[in-house]
C-alpha cells in the first residue's frame, strides 16, 4: 500500500504563508477528509501536494521518498493524481474519447468501465451533453485509468446539488477500497466525514483538529469549535 506523508508543511504566496506547519498521513486503501472554512488553505495545501504550487517549509513524502524537489509531471508519474476544482472535461469529446486520454489499453478501458458501469451507457456522447454529475464521473473514471497511487480531490461537489454528490461517494470509496489513498477536499462536511475515516480540519492556515472522522461527525461542538480554529 502507498503512503503521503506531509510533515510541517508551510505554503506561502505574496506576503506570508497561508497554510502552515501541517502534518498529515494518507494510507492507501482510505479516505481522509481535509475540511474547514473557505480560505483557509486547503486547496493551498494539496496544490503542494501534486507540485502545483510550491511549498515554503516541510517535506513531502511519498512511499518514504521525498518528492518536494519533483516536477508536477514528475509526481503523477509516481501515481499522484490531482482532480481540480471544476469538473475538467473535454467537452467536445465524447466519453470514450475522454477516458481513453488515460486508459491506454483495452483492458485498461474495461476495467475503468468495470468501476464506473453508469458511464457505459453514455460511451459515444459528447461529454458537454451530460450533467454535471456524469461529467464529475468522467472526470473520477479518467483520474481512475491514471492508475494513481495517491488521488487528490479538490471540492468533488462544486456546482452539485448533495443528492447528486451522494451518488459519487460510493464510487470514491470503491476507488480507495481498490488500495488507492484518497485526500477528500469537501464543501459538503457532513458528506465528506460520513465517508472519510480520518478527518483534518484546517482554520486558519493551521491545523485545529486531527482524528477520526467519526468522532467529528459525531461532535458538532467539536466540529463547531474546529472550524473556528479552537
Amino acid at each position: 500500500m502507498s503512503e503521503l506523508v506531509l510533515d510541517a508543511v508551510t505554503v506561502s504566496r505574496g506576503a506570508g504563508p497561508v497554510i502552515s506547519d501541517v502534518s498529515l498521513r494518507v494510507a492507501g486503501g482510505e479516505v481522509l477528509a481535509l475540511v474547514g472554512p473557505n480560505g483557509a488553505g486547503k486547496t493551498s495545501l494539496i496544490e503542494s501536494v501534486s507540485g502545483v504550487t510550491p511549498h515554503s517549509a516541510g517535506t513531502i513524502i511519498l512511499d518514504g521518498d521525498p518528492i518536494d524537489k519533483l516536477s508536477r509531471v514528475a509526481r503523477a508519474r509516481r501515481g499522484i493524481v490531482h482532480i481540480e476544482q471544476g469538473r475538467a472535461v473535454f467537452p467536445s469529446l465524447t466519453v470514450r474519447e475522454n477516458i481513453s486520454l488515460t486508459a491506454r489499453t483495452p483492458s485498461e478501458f474495461d476495467a475503468v468501465l468495470a468501476q464506473f458501469p453508469e458511464l457505459e451507457k453514455r460511451i459515444d456522447a459528447p461529454t458537454a451533453l451530460l450533467s454535471g454529475g456524469e461529467q464529475q464521473m468522467v472526470v473520477l473514471a479518467r483520474a481512475f485509468a491514471a492508475k494513481p497511487r495517491i488521488l487528490l480531490i479538490d471540492e468533488m461537489s462544486l456546482g452539485l446539488a448533495p443528492v447528486v454528490f451522494l451518488r459519487l461517494m460510493p464510487i470514491v470509496q470503491s476507488i480507495a477500497e481498490s488500495g488507492v489513498g484518497v485526500l477528500l477536499v469537501e464543501q459538503f462536511t457532513q458528506l465528506a466525514l460520513g465517508l472519510a475515516e480520518e478527518a483534518v480540519v484546517v482554520a486558519g492556515g493551521r491545523v485545529s483538529f486531527q482524528g477520526t472522522a467519526k468522532a467529528l461527525q459525531a461532535d458538532p461542538e467539536l466540529l463547531h469549535r474546529a472550524y473556528l480554529g479552537g
